[in-house]
């Protein structure tokens, strides 16, 4: 039965680890099927497959690397707890995305479907961190801290953020990736705009 929001109900310890680690699971799976079609997505790991790509870094290092400057910012506006739960998940996210490598492989998926399957599972995983006081920090971070501080809805930044990642990828890749990661991103973003709100409290 769903019972009314309430602002006094936590999440106890267990479920807080459990909901970060599926969540988790959940965005590194979406950036594995994207890796497999070649594209790109927004936030920081959009940044991070770019780096990927060009320069023939390792994804999952890039991608840590460049999220340490916004856990200090992290720690200073949303306190430690938020702080260590975006590293933790950070950290996971990086170690399954490299994980997945040898065990799900990908030979051949239309950019389409990779397009769509991220968006929904990298969705979902984002806001089953958000409702766990974690992000994958970067963007997520930033976006979090507008939404709880002026009512900008999360999805809507990283939205903002992400149409100006991909005009500087527009200038690197080929315009058939670009529009499949583009239709990625939105499936993403409108996941999280559309369902991820303060005041939803879903309780059984």
């Amino acid at each position: 039965m769903i019972a009314d929001p309430s602002p006094d109900r936590h999440y106890t310890r267990f479920e807080d680890i459990q909901g970060l680690v599926i969540a988790s699971a959940q965005a590194a799976l979406g950036i594995h099927l994207l890796r497999a079609a070649g594209l790109v997505t927004g936030g920081t790991a959009g940044f991070a497959l770019i780096l990927a790509y060009v320069m023939g870094w390792n994804f999952s290092l890039v991608f840590f690397a460049m999220n340490i400057p916004f856990f200090a910012l992290a720690w200073h506006v949303r306190g430690p707890v938020f702080c260590a739960k975006s590293l933790g998940t950070v950290t996971l996210v990086s170690l399954l995305a490299e994980a997945l490598k040898p065990v799900l492989h990908v030979d051949a998926i239309h950019p389409a479907a990779a397009a769509l399957l991220f968006g929904v599972s990298a969705g979902v995983g984002l806001l089953g961190l958000f409702r766990h006081s974690g992000s994958l920090g970067g963007v997520s971070i930033i976006a979090l801290i507008l939404q709880d501080r002026f009512g900008i809805r999360a999805g809507v930044t990283q939205l903002t953020h992400d149409l100006i990642l991909f005009a500087v990828a527009a200038t690197l890749f080929p315009l058939d990736r670009i529009l499949w990661s583009l239709l990625g991103a939105v499936v993403l973003n409108a996941v999280i705009a559309f369902n991820h709100r303060r005041d939803w409290y879903v309780v059984t």
